[in-house]
């Protein structure tokens, strides 16, 4: 008996311990079930996991540079530059030491006030202080509930609660926190240049640690003002229209990707090894334009419709060969009556042309109808005249009566094309096949390719189901019942310059990335030939004719400097107010290998001493335009060949001797002279050989002056005594004196000169 106890009492305690093993393998099993519950099912914990990882992780953007909009010669019209700003975290703990800070901030106040000149020294430091002053002051933040676990129950009555979920316990609390909401100190962003000086300023230094976020963006900026604005164009709340639309894809570029721990409100940093995509900035457009020519262009247009108070206006430039649009200038008034690029005008605004629509008739008779270009016509001295079944017909100027196809062109005669065209066309009944010539051949009921940036369809008819179709037709020959575009009109004239071949105009070059031409873009052609060799022959005689004698003569009649090709058109603009016109000059040069084609039309109002006609409206804009492509084009500045005779002076003017013989030395055959000082005048022999032969000016007597230039015959006749008119120009020819009279002092004497 005594031996059982023991073992009954071994058995006693091993049972206990089994039951205590198996009590703590349960209580195990039970805490790892509620882990594994609470890490991967319950919802809770899902939530704040998601919500923990994105306030600490954060994604972020890494936003790629937008690309530039250049002109032809990479100068920007549109660019974007990186501005930045930097956000104080005053509550930050590189703030803590407030000795330090004030030395800090009181450098830095002054630094930012000498760079900035916007407040003194003292009021930086004022704001620095009170900035910081009110961050670093804890305040109660909003009543919420926190959780936690219950800490006054025995081991037992925890492992109980846990597994009943009870052992938390929830109340409502507040939090003291400080401000850490990022504050802006600098008046104004700056881009990187002023951001790499700002930078090596005290507290921007981090020489106080990490005390403000750094934030960047990509700013658009339009370096050259006004110039090209409705051509370069915008996107964003500003408006969507213009090559930053039609290019955005290429220009926006692809942003990339980054992962950014977060510090403190407002504050983060990147994480290294994270996953990164690097931004792939936007490409850069390189458009046609030349921004010098542009230029020339706005300042042209912009005088000319102040002058006239004109409504809008746009000049276009073509480049000949190749379509290139080398500049393209529109401007309108805006609601304040400043002139401003509102809208695209060349592109955007189709109307009746006028009589610049002349010569798609022309073509259309002489090549389609067989019409002689010596075909006469009278057009009755501008008087109102029934042409068919169209009434009033007439022209804007007197003196012409029966004329041909040139002078018709170069008068602009309305008379003249409207019976034309009758009697080819509305007499025979083929109006059909008149605006079939128009579509087919000529284009015009086409756009030039450029709808994407928003140019109208023309108007043309093909279909004559209209009340008025004998009237219609009349008046279609010389502009009326017809619209186009600015854009339009320029790319058929320039399809006569360039010896009949219709090319769609070009805008942009090339789309580039860096210095490397991603895409190129090549010269379209719309009509490989708008007309026989013969007729485009003929045109361009009738248009040079134009310039010459005709509407355009005021400007382009010297063809010793430069031959022009040109046409006016004037249309009354029917729907609307009354009274306003639409005025047009097309022009291209030089006539015997064109290279340029010139278009400005203006839209204006009738007004007492303003112009309204074509070529008064808008030829000024155009000759500017030509005269500075002229000026600036060395390859049309003279050569001198070097295997040509030497040419050797036909006359000199007479002078002082000693300049006489200077001048002579170098370019005459050879000088002879009596005296080697005082006045003579010049003679040249058939061998270029130069006699000078002196006058001695006597006192009391009249000299000989003829052949002088002005200088030295006024410094003579001056000399004198003698009071002295002069007309004229070039060399002295006649003196109302003769040579020899005797003069008294004060006496008047009348000089010409001549070339």
């Amino acid at each position: 008996m005594a031996e059982q106890e023991p073992s009954q009492i071994k058995s006693d305690i091993l049972m206990r311990v089994r039951g205590l093993y198996l009590v703590f393998i349960v209580v195990v099993v039970i805490v790892l079930m509620r882990l594994c519950y609470v890490q991967f099912l319950a919802p809770e914990t899902r939530h704040n996991a998601k919500r923990l990882s994105t306030r600490i992780f954060l994604p972020d953007t890494v936003y790629a540079q937008r690309g530039s909009i250049l002109s032809r010669d990479g100068e920007p019209l549109a660019s974007s530059i990186f501005r930045y700003q930097p956000h104080f975290d005053f509550a930050s703990e590189g703030f803590a030491d407030e000795e330090t800070f004030l030395t800090q901030s009181d450098s830095l106040a002054k630094l930012l006030s000498a760079y900035f000149g916007d407040r003194s020294a003292a009021e930086y430091r004022r704001l620095l202080r009170s900035k910081r002053d009110s961050a670093r002051r804890y305040r109660l933040g909003e009543e919420h509930d926190t959780t936690y676990y219950r800490e006054d129950e025995g081991v037992l009555l925890l492992l109980l609660d846990l597994m009943t979920g009870r052992a938390k316990v929830t109340e409502r609390v507040r939090d003291t926190l400080r401000n850490h909401r990022p504050t802006k100190i600098l008046p104004r962003d700056v881009d990187y240049g002023e951001w790499e000086v700002l930078r090596k300023y005290p507290i921007l230094n981090y020489n106080m640690g990490v005390t403000y976020a750094l934030s960047e963006y990509d700013r658009r900026i339009y370096p050259q003002g006004d110039l090209a604005r409705r051509l370069i164009g915008r996107t964003g709340t500003a408006g969507n229209y213009g090559l930053e639309l039609l290019y955005d894809e290429q220009l926006r570029g692809e942003h990339g990707f980054s992962v950014r721990q977060r510090i403190a409100r407002g504050f983060s940093t990147r994480v290294a090894g994270a996953e990164h995509r690097d931004a792939v900035d936007g490409m850069h457009v390189v458009t046609t334009i030349d921004l010098n020519l542009q230029d020339v262009a706005d300042r042209a247009l912009r005088a000319q419709l102040e002058k006239q108070n004109a409504t809008w206006g746009t000049t276009l430039v073509m480049e000949s060969r190749t379509g290139e649009i080398l500049a393209m200038a529109n401007l309108g008034r805006s609601a304040d009556g400043r002139l401003t690029e509102r809208e695209n005008y060349a592109l955007g605004y189709s109307m009746e042309p006028g009589s610049t629509f002349k010569l798609a008739t022309v073509l259309t008779l002489l090549d389609d109808a067989g019409m002689s270009p010596d075909r006469v016509y009278e057009t009755h001295d501008g008087n109102p005249v029934k042409v068919g079944p169209a009434e009033n017909i007439r022209d804007s100027h007197r003196g012409d009566h029966e004329i041909a196809l040139k002078r018709a062109v170069a008068g602009s005669s309305n008379v003249y094309f409207a019976k034309a065209v009758w009697e080819y066309y509305g007499q025979t009944g083929k109006k059909q096949q008149f605006s079939d010539h128009l579509h087919r051949v000529l284009g015009l009921g086409e756009t030039t390719g450029l709808d994407s940036l928003g140019e109208r369809k023309p108007s043309v008819t093909t279909a004559w189901k209209v009340p008025d179709p004998g009237i219609m037709l009349v008046k279609m020959s010389y502009g009326y019942r017809v619209q186009m575009t600015p854009m339009q009109m320029l790319t058929f004239y320039n399809a006569v310059a360039n010896d009949g071949k219709k090319i769609a105009p070009v805008l942009v070059k090339e789309l580039r990335r860096g210095d490397r031409t991603v895409t190129e873009f090549k010269t379209h052609t719309l009509r490989e030939k708008i007309c026989s060799d013969q007729t485009l022959a003929i045109v361009r005689d009738c248009l040079e004719e134009v310039a010459k004698t005709g509407t355009a003569a005021a400007f382009f009649s010297d063809t010793t400097r430069l031959r022009v090709g040109a046409k006016t058109g004037t249309a009354q603009i029917t729907s609307g107010e009354a009274g306003h016109y639409l005025g047009s000059m097309v022009a291209y040069f030089p006539a015997e290998n064109p290279r340029y084609t010139v278009l400005t039309t203006i839209r204006t109002k009738q007004q007492a001493g303003k112009a309204y006609y074509g070529a008064s409206l808008a030829g000024p804009v155009v000759k500017r335009v030509v005269d500075y492509l002229f000026a600036r084009d060395e390859q049309w500045a003279s050569e001198l060949d070097s295997d040509r005779a030497h040419h050797r002076p036909e006359q000199f003017k007479g002078g002082a001797i000693n300049q006489l013989r200077e001048v002579a030395d170098r370019l005459a055959a050879d000088v002879r002279f009596d005296e080697r000082r005082g006045w003579g005048s010049a003679t040249v022999d058939s061998l270029a050989a130069v006699d000078i032969k002196s006058l001695r000016p006597e006192r009391g007597v009249m000299p000989d002056v003829r052949r002088m230039g002005l200088k030295d015959a006024l410094f003579l006749l001056e000399q004198c005594g003698l009071r002295v008119t002069v007309e004229g120009s070039g060399a002295v020819r006649e003196q109302s004196i003769a040579p020899g009279q005797p003069i008294r002092g004060g006496e008047a004497v009348l000089i010409r000169l001549r070339r």
